[in-house]
């Protein structure tokens, strides 16, 4: 380790504190063990980090292993695209393991464990097992084969290895404890009978050692110092110390299991089964879609090795799960793109721009600057012309007094040029503007030292001259969904949660030095963002990909809906108290308009909970949220909840609660009933009109 001061977190402690009671700096070694099962993702990134990471601060070997012990769900495929992902993040590895390179060591042992008595043939159903190994709060039963004689039992797991059985007719258990605590220890499995032809070691085996056996062993005969892993392994860590035990030898390095917290990042999801589903049913086009979180798609997207270095660093190790914000990934992606992206203009929704006064003929070739950031600055040239396209929202006929933009009878700058002044527009037949007259000052050249060039206009334009722009399709990503935790509601499923807006294909234009741009090549498209050339471009057809705005949308867009739902809360106030009818329906209608724009699953599902409190007003708040959304109804309410609101709304002194609570009752068909106690007595006391016609 470094003799620098640091902070050391708790994985570092961990090993410093080994160091300190006698294991050899020389006998540290970390390895990184994905199952080759799909593309890695955002968080099998942090993992990556921190393992070749501690490799690289403890100058300690990292071997990269594959745990490939299901042929059911592995390919060559996955082993390549880990290989790469792993390579293209700044790392390599000591040396290429496999699990399956160790599948006749795994054999031999367990034979000895066999022999010992430490292991037997299981021949019950998978029902069956799951019924006799109990529950967290009852005690597992012994299985009617635990004591199989050991020739049985040796007899049997060679037939199982030679392939006489079908799938599911043995599975080998290891002999420990049927009244664990850890359910883990009530006999686990060891091996399963699977004829599928594994992308290594092809036919040569039809029984295939289940993870927890195979891991810590692979942990063992690699030499492994330290094995870290997630938090949802720290159960397996007891079964991981057992397997050791049976095998360890006192004088070789006996590995440690230890777990750190899984980073979840939002907006998205990182379970590989729900990755998978998602290019199966085409939500996304594979598994490099740029929406998608693998380390594949990220950087297809424009993300560089660098910013996803930072985003782990950033994020550190911790102890407890927790949800990521993917806006400080976006953040770290744009600081580094920030530094080593070129400067350039591009139009994504042009409308033509024609200088009246510019000569027919002529061009000019005009010097930009690449990049600010650049220790030393370097230039480009940029053609101009007569004919120009600027963005349209650039452009107001009739423009407020904070815009900043272009109007007829303003001036503007357009980037790196002249000074332009609205004149006049040309609309179709629908009043759609087809064209902008402008005129231009001759002397306000940018950088030409002319009085007239140090002018002070409004705002700048950037832009590209027609005659020499290129066409491209450009791709405007968005978050791939609109919840920030889409797999973690209970009653929902996470597909609902897909964005429909998360890819907008537009048709840009670019000025002409990008022609020869190639694959992953990065720009900053001015005062657009952050783009990338995708592999779908050919010599014919340029594609870029959007890789993250230059600000925050999302989390604009998130504040925007917070205070929208706080002034809401006081339109609740004025709606209580305002005793003039019509003016009532109106603010309503406001508040319900306000509840409508809300997209946040997650904020609405919270300011629902959070209000359900003794208090009438906030109480209408939540029954006007399940009312009037779109995004949130009663079954995404926890129970105790939703129970403790609809009672609490039915006893409220202000009508209007118990009008909107009745109204969300009734369109609950799982509580319904469970009222109708509570609504006949509320029938027999109530003297409000409308509350009682609901009633009826």
């Amino acid at each position: 380790m470094s003799t620098e001061e640091k902070s050391l977190n708790f994985i570092e402690q961990i090993i410093e504190e080994d160091l300190k009671n006698g294991l050899s700096q020389d006998k540290l070694r970390f390895r990184f063990p994905p199952e080759p099962n799909g593309y890695l993702h955002i968080g099998h990134a942090s993992a990556i980090c921190l393992n070749f990471g501690l490799g690289i601060d403890y100058k300690a070997p990292v071997n990269l292993r594959f745990d490939d012990t299901n042929p059911a769900k592995e390919e060559q495929e996955f082993v390549d695209a880990i290989k790469r992902d792993v390579q293209w993040l700044g790392f390599e590895w000591s040396e290429e393991r496999y699990a399956s390179d160790y599948f006749q060591q795994l054999y031999d042992w367990t034979v000895d464990f066999i022999k010992q008595g430490k292991a037997y043939v299981d021949s019950q159903t998978s029902e069956e097992m799951a019924q006799q190994k109990g529950t967290p709060s009852t005690f597992g039963t012994d299985s009617p084969y635990r004591n199989r004689s050991i020739e049985e039992n040796l007899d049997l797991f060679e037939r199982m290895k030679n392939g006489e059985f079908p799938e599911g007719a043995h599975i080998l258990r290891a002999k420990i404890d049927m009244k664990s605590t850890n359910m883990l220890m009530r006999d686990p499995i060891m091996y399963r009978i699977l004829h599928k032809h594994h992308h290594r070691t092809g036919d040569a085996w039809c029984i295939y050692p289940m993870y927890d056996w195979a891991h810590g062993e692979s942990d063992y005969i690699e030499q492994i110092s330290h094995s870290f892993c997630t938090l949802e392994f720290l159960p397996h860590r007891e079964l991981y110390d057992w397997f050791l035990d049976q095998i360890y030898d006192a004088t070789k390095v006996r590995p440690k299991q230890r777990e750190f917290a899984r980073r979840n990042l939002s907006h998205t999801v990182v379970s590989k089964r729900k990755l998978l589903q998602l290019v199966k049913e085409n939500h996304v086009t594979g598994w490099d879609d740029p929406r998608m979180s693998t380390i594949s798609g990220l950087r297809r997207r424009g993300y560089t090795p660098a910013s996803i270095r930072n985003f782990a660093t950033t994020i550190g190790i911790a102890k407890r799960d927790n949800l990521i914000n993917v806006s400080v990934l976006e953040y770290c992606v744009r600081e580094d793109l920030n530094k080593i992206a070129p400067r350039v203009m591009a139009v994504l929704d042009p409308v033509k721009v024609v200088i009246t006064n510019y000569p027919e003929e002529k061009e000019e070739w005009l010097e930009a600057e690449n990049n600010p950031e650049e220790e030393q600055v370097t230039y480009r040239k940029v053609p101009f012309s007569r004919e120009l396209y600027i963005e349209r929202e650039d452009f107001l006929e009739e423009a407020p007094a904070k815009f900043f933009r272009l109007s007829i009878g303003k001036e503007v700058r357009l980037k790196n040029a002249y000074i332009i002044k609205g004149e006049s527009v040309i609309k179709d037949a629908q009043g759609n503007i087809t064209e902008i007259h402008v005129t231009y000052d001759t002397d306000s050249l940018s950088g030409s030292g002319t009085e007239a060039s140090q002018r002070k206009v409004s705002g700048t334009l950037h832009w590209v001259s027609i005659p020499h722009a290129i066409e491209a399709e450009v791709r405007v990503y968005d978050r791939l969904f609109i919840d920030e935790a889409p797999d973690s509601h209970k009653e929902k499923d996470f597909l609902e949660f897909v964005n429909p807006e998360s890819l907008k294909v537009v048709k840009g234009f670019v000025e002409p030095s990008l022609k020869q741009s190639k694959n992953e090549d990065k720009f900053q498209f001015q005062r657009l963002g952050y783009f990338t050339v995708d592999k779908d471009s050919t010599p014919g057809k340029l594609v870029f990909n959007k890789t993250v705005g230059l600000k925050d949308a999302w989390e604009e867009k998130g504040k925007k809906e917070e205070n929208i739902l706080m002034a809401t809360q006081k339109e609740i106030n004025k709606y209580v108290k305002e005793k003039d009818e019509t003016n009532a329906v109106v603010i309503l209608e406001n508040i319900v308009s306000n509840i409508k724009s809300i997209d946040n699953f997650s904020l609405l599902v919270q300011t629902v909970t959070k209000n359900i409190k003794n208090d009438n007003n906030s109480l209408l708040f939540s029954n006007l949220i399940l009312n009037s959304s779109d995004n949130v109804s009663a079954k995404d309410i926890e129970k105790e909840s939703l129970i403790k609101l609809y009672s609490m709304s039915l006893k409220s002194q202000l009508a209007s609660v118990r009008i909107f609570g009745i109204q969300n009752l009734v369109k609950d068909v799982y509580h319904f009933n469970d009222f109708k106690t509570q609504l006949a007595e509320l029938k027999n006391s109530e003297k409000n009109e409308k509350v009682l016609a609901l009633l009826d």
